[in-house]
């Protein structure tokens, strides 16, 4: 068989990367499309550290990401090949890791915030997408994230933001802004936007890969 048309997805923190996804996971069966994330191959660290290691800890850089496992992953993938996976559960102690089982399909998707820097992934991808939000409202997303969902307090978010999620993205993001085939700007906060561009892409994907 051919090998999997590869879309990459790439956007910092609070752009909307989930959503997005999401949305374009809906235009399609299982079968037809497989999603393999970074933020399931970060370096498991957190659960030594203290809550002041934690707010301090980096997780914004390429180092924390086990890179190697998964650039495999993908080619594993690439190859037809199914593929078992530990969910990773940031600094959540109370969340019991799922086992992932990723199936390949004819159309992959890999998103994180460094598949463009990583020279591997990048250069295996046949579409890449950038998904960008003005500052405030990604930081206003990120507040909200991680607040409920992570436990952090406000002073430990901004601590990141300031300190890790910025710098991080003026780095090892947005230099391949240029690189990318399709720029969204993902501001809305109406849902049916961001349905409406992924129906456009899933349909033109449809036409030229799924017939």
């Amino acid at each position: 068989m051919n090998k999997p048309f590869i879309i990459g997805i790439a956007g910092g923190s609070g752009s909307g990367k989930t959503f997005f996804l999401k949305c374009f996971l809906e235009h399609f069966s299982p079968d037809e499309v497989c999603l393999v994330s970074q933020d399931d191959y970060y370096i498991p660290v957190a659960h030594n550290m203290t809550k002041e290691e934690n707010k301090l800890y980096n997780f914004d850089l390429p180092a924390t990401i086990d890179h190697d496992h998964f650039e495999d992953d993908i080619e594993k993938l690439t190859n037809w090949q199914t593929i078992t996976k530990k969910e990773y559960t940031f600094n959540n102690s109370d969340a019991i890791p799922k086992m992932l089982e990723i199936k390949p399909a004819p159309i992959m998707l890999v998103e994180g915030l460094f598949i463009l820097h990583f020279k591997k992934i990048s250069e295996s991808l046949d579409l890449k997408i950038f998904i960008e939000a003005d500052d405030s409202i990604a930081l206003q997303r990120r507040l909200k994230r991680d607040l409920l969902e992570r436990g952090y307090s406000h002073d430990d978010v901004m601590y990141k933001w300031i300190n890790h999620v910025v710098p991080a993205y003026e780095e090892y993001l947005l230099p391949y802004k240029k690189e990318c085939d399709q720029v969204i700007v993902n501001n809305s906060h109406v849902a049916e936007d961001i349905i409406c561009i992924t129906e456009g892409i899933s349909k033109k994907l449809r036409e030229k890969i799924l017939i």
